[in-house]
């Protein structure tokens, strides 16, 4: 059977309401539907159970989230860290509107205030500081 899961979706075009999915995906490590409705019903965001489903299969559909089956609840975990979904959403837009050049993204950082100079120098050594770590 051929699957439609999809590794290589842009984590920029998820929708506002997968965002906040994916969020508490993340932060648990594990979730049902009807947690993931609790939690966003707390946070004045009331939905009904098929829609969270819904959400929730497109997520992995879409290749961010896995599921296993424990007496018949689906129980939905992240498929890839925060961090490789950041650094993939990243990549793109360095491709898209940077020419792929990280040095230009970086500059336009620092040109438009996201990161200052100090900020870029403690970046700079933490991957100075990784690269020998890795050589060693």
């Amino acid at each position: 059977m051929a699957s439609n899961i999809t590794f290589d979706h842009d984590p920029a075009d998820l929708g506002e309401l997968e965002r906040a999915v994916m969020r508490l995906v993340w932060q648990y490590g594990e979730v049902t539907a009807e947690q993931v409705r609790e939690q966003l019903t707390e946070q004045d965001r009331p939905l009904k159970d098929s829609t969270i489903r819904t959400v929730l299969r497109r997520l992995e559909e879409k290749g961010y989230v896995t599921h296993t089956v424990e007496s018949r609840t689906f129980r939905y975990r992240p498929a890839e860290s925060r961090q490789l979904v950041a650094g993939r959403a990243v990549k793109r837009i360095i491709d898209r509107f940077c020419d792929g050049s990280v040095e230009a993204l970086l500059v336009g950082m620092v040109d438009s205030e996201v990161l200052d100079r100090s900020e870029l120098q403690r970046l700079a050594e933490r991957i100075a500081a990784a690269k020998k770590g890795r050589k060693a």
